[in-house]
């Protein structure tokens, strides 16, 4: 069970009025859902919720959330945007049963450095910014590291090439692109000249050729 503690007021105003108020006082409006039970409308403090999901699990952290003394353990499901100042306007908790599987957002971290393709002039891009997987609430990782020092030009990170835990499976096409690599103007004009003086070097052979006929 988590040790994260949310503290959360139930919430007995509804409407966009009061909702902009609460955000004003520096609070979120949000509702607590789950299998089995009567969602909840709730609000939390802005700065706490900030404190609990600030560990390495981040908005994967699994939370004892309490509303009048009763605690739930949760998760965030989805967390609403302000469209230009980005901050969080509504948040769902969703309940979990800590033995039961859930479907959840993992973030990709890339490692390493790939310094043949840093010689090449290519970069190393990250395709997906998360990865989909199936899990309980226990097992959920904190996220997915991913070493690209051994890529080469034209290299492909597939979701199959990565090892999960146990207990977690990936969802999706195995063959998604999880990191590929960009190739630069300059590398590709590096390359056509390459290519240029490779042909050039073939047409003075072939006339030395001709000339040695004569």
């Amino acid at each position: 069970m988590s040790n994260t503690k949310l503290v959360a007021q139930p919430r007995t105003t509804k409407g966009s009025p009061a909702a902009r108020r609460l955000r004003a006082e520096g609070s979120i409006p949000g509702v607590i859902y789950g299998q089995g039970m009567t969602p909840i409308s709730v609000t939390v403090e802005r700065r706490e919720l900030r404190l609990a999901l600030s560990g390495p699990a981040g908005s994967n952290t699994v939370l004892a959330l309490e509303v009048d003394g009763k605690s739930y353990p949760a998760v965030v499901k989805e967390m609403q945007r302000h469209p230009i100042r980005r901050t969080v306007a509504h948040i769902d908790f969703l309940q979990v049963n800590m033995n039961e599987e859930i479907t959840v957002s993992v973030a990709v971290h890339i490692i390493g450095e790939a310094k043949a393709v840093a010689a090449e002039g290519g970069l190393v891009d990250a395709a997906v910014d998360t990865i989909e997987v199936s899990c309980t609430p226990n097992n959920m990782p904190n996220a997915f590291e991913v070493d690209v020092t051994e890529m080469q030009m034209g290299d492909v990170i597939r979701l199959a090439d990565l090892t999960m835990p146990n207990g977690v499976t990936a969802l999706g096409d195995p063959e998604m692109p999880i990191v590929t690599i960009l190739v630069t103007s300059a590398a590709e004009a590096e390359a056509d000249l390459a290519e240029a003086a490779e042909g050039a070097e073939g047409a003075e052979g072939e006339g030395a050729a001709a000339d040695a006929a004569e």
